[in-house]
């Protein structure tokens, strides 16, 4: 089969092993992978894949499956998409079934390809471990992104008004008619974000430029969810500010769970958050989708910092 790796900063589309398909596994025939920040760094070599699994590029797909292993639910012919630790970017990729949901009522594959990474890191970081309860505030930094973009919705869909910083006036209207109530654009400062404030939880995926300021922004009993080093790794925080609010620091990872937490998670979606596309109450944010000839260009596109929401990588049109 064909695949996506990313070698010494360039992407390269060409022959790899075909995977076996196990027990409790299911094999999927592409046809489209979304695309994600750590694609960017891992084809630049700075964020390699969990011991064991593939070098090929993609942490969630779209696809029809073409043979299920004992144990499966699936059947060969469903539509379906699925979260990845790697390998999306294929014509066929095989995966623990459990990692995989059915494709949303009235959504065709290519538009799937963009919900389980985005989703999934969403309700793990802001319902499973912030813990976030209607009527509380949050704060998403970089509002306009995938991750952003999900999270902005499921706020809205369970109760809890939000608030983005991002960084230009036409992402922030983006976000507003998502569902948030406002926000910032970056520049010199983000002091802008005390006139909202007290926040509840923090979804952060810049770190450390950002972490003096978000100390300031959370209410007592806050929660501050790292789930990325944009602004760098290093910080000097004042920890009595984290003390006298009674703040939790979560530092947070999806792509090297081990696959039982994966296979809850996915649960979980399927459960409280996949109902809601077919209600229309979520909707894939797909700003653009890519033949897998021109993944350079998408990556660029990404790297750009100019994306609204997902990029899709279309590996077999005929498919959709």
């Amino acid at each position: 089969m064909n695949a996506l790796q990313g070698i010494e900063g360039e992407l390269e589309w060409g022959v790899q092993p075909r995977p076996e398909c196990d027990v409790g596994q299911i094999r999927i025939k592409v046809a489209a992978a979304g695309l994600n920040r750590a694609d960017l760094l891992q084809r630049n070599g700075l964020y390699p894949p969990p011991p064991g699994v593939t070098e090929v590029l993609g942490l969630e797909c779209s696809g029809v499956v073409v043979e299920a292993g004992a144990g499966s639910r699936w059947r060969v012919g469903d539509r379906v998409c699925a979260l990845l630790a790697g390998g999306g970017m294929a014509e066929e990729v095989v995966v623990d079934a459990r990692h995989a949901l059915a494709v949303p009522e009235g959504l065709g594959l290519i538009e799937a390809a963009a919900l389980p990474e985005v989703y999934a890191t969403a309700w793990l970081n802001l319902f499973q471990l912030a813990r976030l309860q209607p009527g509380e505030k949050v704060l998403l930094h970089a509002g306009a992104s995938g991750v952003g973009s999900a999270g902005i919705q499921l706020c809205k869909a369970f109760g809890s008004p939000v608030w983005v910083s991002v960084g230009s006036r036409e992402r922030l209207d983006y976000c507003e008619a998502l569902g948030a109530e406002g926000g910032v654009i970056r520049g010199d400062t983000l002091d802008g974000l005390r006139d909202f404030a007290p926040f509840d939880v923090i979804l952060d995926p810049v770190g450390a430029s950002y972490g003096e300021l978000n100390l300031k922004l959370l209410n007592q009993d806050g929660r501050w969810v790292v789930i990325g080093l944009m602004g760098g790794r290093k910080a000097q925080l004042d920890l009595a500010l984290l003390l006298g609010k009674r703040i939790q620091m979560i530092g947070s990872t999806l792509r090297n769970r081990d696959a039982e937490f994966k296979a809850q998670l996915m649960a979980e979606l399927e459960q409280f958050v996949w109902p809601l596309f077919a209600e229309g109450r979520l909707k894939p944010q797909l700003e653009r989708s890519y033949p897998i000839e021109d993944a350079a260009a998408a990556f660029e596109a990404l790297a750009s910092n100019e994306v609204r929401g997902k990029l899709v990588l279309v590996v077999d049109p005929a498919l959709d």
